[in-house]
């Protein structure tokens, strides 16, 4: 296990955390009700060659591209943009949360794609709570013979499921590559949990709320890990009963990365293209 302090550190845009590239955190922040139309959040901005994976924990998120998709996600919701061969979006706290105000908390994952899919259309899923699968937790060293009920299981943790595939159930989000998404719920500070994975993926574990114990080392809050890829299963005790962790797991892209700002391809002459495409309106802008 190598600790991280800050979320990918200098592993970010490297093979060490591929097919991740980037991890961006927005620790829970409360704002005030708006007393004015300004907008908070990000505007119009272009992107190529990568997706971008937005988790809203608390709050919401409103998005809008140069394809046609809007949409806003609320807590425990989720945003996958394909951005291909040019995407231009924004990306808001929605009219109602404005308004309002209140604890504002989200997580981004800048995930790689493979070079023969970079120039793919661009594409858009918006992952909704009915659409996102709740599975209860492993316990570590439980009797595989004894099923417990699920309501019952669920009363000691439970993982929602974004993608690939959590104790048999699937994510809703299609991918390019395998990749598993997991936003994890520990109710009990008197069992470990086991989780599975594949020898040979790269595995991060970001803690959102509360601590845990890996490995004979304690996480806490906004700490995050890469797990040597030689493992296939991670046991983990929390130290706080509702802690929350983001599991991150998927099959490395043993490709060049070249990233520059919101482009990341395979080579320097790429990413040039890439700034050209959208200084002269292909990259989707002339249509936002």
């Amino acid at each position: 296990m190598l600790h991280l302090p800050v979320v990918f550190s200098n592993k970010a845009f490297t093979k060490e955390v591929s097919p991740f590239l980037m991890f961006d955190y927005g620790a829970p922040k409360e704002f005030p009700a708006a007393r004015s139309s300004k907008r908070r959040g990000v505007g119009q901005h272009p992107h190529r060659g990568f997706e971008t994976v937005t988790i809203a924990l608390q709050g919401e998120i409103q998005h809008r591209d140069s394809i046609g998709n809007s949409g806003i996600i609320g807590p425990g919701e989720c945003q996958w943009m394909t951005a291909g061969r040019g995407i231009v979006h924004e990306e808001f706290h929605s009219e109602d949360f404005t308004r309002l105000g209140g604890i504002f908390e989200m997580c981004q994952i800048w995930v790689n794609l493979p070079k023969k899919y970079k120039m793919n259309d661009p594409k858009y899923q918006d992952l909704k709570t009915k659409d996102i699968p709740c599975v209860p937790l492993k316990i570590h060293n439980e009797r595989t013979d004894v099923r417990r009920d699920v309501s019952t299981a669920m009363k000691d943790g439970y993982a929602k499921v974004f993608a690939g595939s959590f104790d048999g159930s699937d994510g809703p989000a299609a991918t390019f590559t395998p990749i598993n998404i997991w936003v994890v719920t520990m109710l009990s500070t008197e069992k470990e949990f086991e989780f599975d994975f594949i020898e040979g993926y790269t595995t991060l574990i970001f803690v959102t709320k509360g601590g845990i114990v890996i490995e004979g080392k304690t996480l806490n809050m906004a700490d995050a890990a890469l797990m040597n890829r030689e493992g296939t299963s991670i046991v983990l005790k929390p130290t706080e009963i509702g802690t929350s962790i983001l599991i991150l797991s998927g099959k490395p892209i043993d490709e060049p990365i070249a990233a520059r700002g919101p482009f990341v391809m395979n080579s320097q002459q790429e990413l040039i293209d890439s700034m050209q495409d959208y200084q002269r309106g292909r990259n989707g802008f002339s249509h936002f």
